[in-house]
């Protein structure tokens, strides 16, 4: 697995881009936020140590639902599209129907709060 260390304040991605990576945070903070119509944000949360984010565009093949930056600086473990294919195929056929349904929900409750 890669690592990356990125600085404070970097866009690591933008809603509607094609997403290829997944994250998880070895250290530092991250903001998923949206933008909105009249050009505020609105933060859906902060990621720390531990957490993953960007995995739903490799669940469903769908374009990013939400922006991220980095809140401090960060180092990040990068986990490519085919990786994270290889693990996912390997889950019992329920659990990843689970997991396409739940990322359903959330990008279509993300739709309806804005």
């Amino acid at each position: 697995m890669d690592r990356k260390v990125v600085a404070s304040e970097t866009i690591l991605f933008r809603e509607g881009q094609d997403g290829d990576f997944a994250y998880l945070v070895q250290s530092g903070v991250v903001e998923i936020y949206k933008g909105l119509a009249d050009g505020s944000e609105r933060r859906l949360g902060l990621i720390t140590e531990g957490g993953i984010f960007g995995e739903m565009a490799l669940i469903d093949d769908q374009p990013r639902m939400a922006n991220a930056r980095t809140v401090e600086a960060c180092t990040l473990v990068v986990i490519n599209r085919m990786m994270f294919e290889e693990r996912l195929h390997k889950l019992d056929p329920f659990i990843r129907g689970l997991l396409n349904m739940l990322v359903r929900n959330l990008r279509d409750m993300s739709k309806q709060d804005i």
